[in-house]
């Protein structure tokens, strides 16, 4: 994606609310039994200013998209508690893969009947980037699908990257 400004003015246009800037660092871990990178699943540590969570991320169900389940728990906050749980992990077997570091602009904008959430990104040494994404149940997914087709057809995104930054920042290091 070449202009995140140019994007921002159209989902204006369309209605969209803007959000804050913040900032994230994303640390990603290696399970100690199981290869994330085959069974394409994730987990990792997320600190957004004094704020951390934990967020398991399950394989992509489509070949299109980057439709996956996700499951995110809140942690305490503060770096120390971030360290407590790094630690932990590491502990427990895990090791550490990489860091992911971005700037993020929320949009949300109303879609055909959907909350979509449009996340424009500055990822540190992978580029920049537009996430669209509807939170549904398995029933919804098609028609939520559907939605974000038509919105990234209306927005000129016409290429979708079905890899994760995580696997943009280690293809380009390697």
């Amino acid at each position: 994606m070449a202009d995140l400004a140019a994007l921002r003015e159209r989902l204006v246009q369309l209605g969209a609310e803007l959000s804050e800037r913040i900032e994230q660092a994303d640390t990603y871990f290696a399970h100690p039994t199981r290869n994330f990178a085959q069974t394409d699943e994730a987990l990792r540590l997320r600190r957004v200013g004094e704020e951390n969570c934990i967020t398991y991320k399950g394989p992509k169900i489509d070949r299109e998209t980057k439709t996956r389940r996700e499951l995110e728990v809140p942690l305490a906050s503060g770096q120390a508690a971030f360290e407590q749980y790094t630690k932990l992990l590491v502990t427990l077997g895990f090791g550490v893969v990489a860091t992911v570091r971005k700037r993020r602009e929320r949009v949300h904008l109303a879609w055909h009947g959907h909350a979509v959430e449009v996340a424009l990104d500055t990822v540190d040494r992978v580029g920049l980037f537009a996430e669209l994404e509807v939170g549904t149940d398995e029933n919804g997914i098609a028609e939520a699908k559907r939605a974000i087709a038509s919105l990234a057809g209306q927005l000129g995104l016409a290429a979708s990257e079905r890899r994760s930054y995580l696997e943009m920042l280690l293809a380009g290091s390697s």
